[in-house]
């Protein structure tokens, strides 16, 4: 027994009328919140480039410790973690950053 078989297609019309639907429900739609501006960046290299002129230039520094001593020298070399310095007295000393309160160039 063979089936009538009918190939339903849509007319022109609602596939145009469709297509226009979806054009204005794109148009009217809101536009999303603006986006917030990034914070700063985490890296700005500074404390390298600092820390790079010093050890170039053999700057006198002091260097004050959280306990309150206070080294005199030039930085030798640096890393990310420490700082080496060449004492006055000749003597070379590895200085963690944690451990640094303040610094200054020594007059």
């Amino acid at each position: 027994m063979e089936a009538n078989r009918r190939l339903i297609r849509p007319s022109l019309n609602e596939l145009k009328e469709k297509i226009e639907a979806k054009r204005n429900q794109h148009m009217h739609r809101e536009p999303p919140p603006p986006q917030k501006k990034a914070g700063p960046a985490e890296q700005t290299n500074a404390e390298n480039f600092y820390y790079a002129k010093q050890v170039q230039m053999k700057t006198p520094m002091v260097v004050v410790l959280r306990d309150g001593e206070a080294i005199h020298g030039s930085m030798d070399w640096y890393d990310k973690w420490c700082i080496r310095m060449l004492g006055e007295d000749g003597r070379k000393m590895v200085i963690y950053k944690a451990s640094i309160k303040y610094m200054y160039k020594a007059d």
